[in-house]
């Protein structure tokens, strides 16, 4: 089975300022998907009109992050914000719904500023779960997938709730016991490979250990398949840009394992 590639146009085209020009870009760049974090400063009537006829797929949106100015990244796991984050869930429906848009990544949020990690990290993983309990119900009368991704907080972003794909034998080792937690077959983990690699590596085993939360398995049958997203480390660059992570190995092994979601290709391009 071959992957397929979608273009993350918040990081590709970015010399385009407006999203429906970076849509025909992306299409005149022989990409058949695409993928987006924030399209909301953009009519959703008018996304639909350009990817139409474009002839493109949107494969994925973000939840609306909070408010980017005073640092938030995403609502899902900050106590006391419930009703916003469920307001953004609203909206990124909307947009999914009009988009044709199957997959939503229900962003964690960021650990608040002058709180210790561990010092709250059990109250944001009871919110998180709470609020992707309620994410899933509401997703799964619209047949979208919902999914979380573990961000690295040794480069990236410092402050990210979600850092780890690993199970709770230590404060890296979340995201896999919040899925067992929320407990939603319309919940899966997306597989960002450039924050796994910074921050665990062991990519191959960890990617066949997790792939039941990501993908299916052949003759294993799942409703959706989550998502995958790539760039090189530690640049963040092309995945055939020089690094440390063999993309042709890792593609061959996604085929292997009968991944047939979308690769988004979410880099800075050289």
């Amino acid at each position: 089975m071959s992957l397929r590639f979608c273009a993350n146009i918040s990081w590709l085209f970015a010399e385009l300022p407006e999203y429906p020009r970076r849509l025909q870009a992306a299409a005149s760049a022989g990409f058949r998907a695409v993928e987006a974090a924030w399209l909301y400063d953009t009519d959703p009537g008018d996304l639909r009109r350009v990817k139409e006829q474009a002839g493109l797929e949107i494969a994925l949106i973000n939840t609306p992050p909070g408010d980017l100015k005073h640092g938030e990244l995403g609502l899902g796991a900050v106590p006391g914000r419930e009703l916003e984050f469920r307001q953004g869930l609203t909206q990124a429906i909307h947009y999914a719904k009009a988009l044709d848009c199957k997959r939503i990544h229900l962003m964690a949020g960021r650990v608040p500023a002058g709180a210790q990690r561990a010092a709250v990290a059990m109250e944001m993983e009871a919110t998180f779960v709470q609020n992707l309990r309620h994410a899933a119900d509401m997703l799964a009368k619209e047949g979208i997938l919902g999914l979380i991704e573990p961000i690295n907080t040794r480069i990236t972003d410092p402050q990210y709730f979600l850092n780890s794909p690993h199970q709770a034998y230590s404060l890296l080792h979340v995201a896999a016991a919040i899925l067992q937690k929320v407990d939603r077959p319309n919940i899966k983990l997306q597989l960002d490979v450039y924050h796994w690699q910074i921050m665990d590596g062991n990519l191959t085993m960890n990617i066949q250990k997790y792939f039941p939360l990501i993908g299916k398995r052949k003759k294993n049958l799942v409703p959706l398949t989550g998502h995958v997203q790539v760039a090189q480390v530690p640049g963040r660059h092309e995945p055939d840009s020089a690094g440390e992570v063999s993309f042709p190995y890792l593609f061959s092994l996604l085929e292997e394992l009968g991944y047939d979601g979308y690769v988004g290709c979410e880099y800075k391009p050289l």
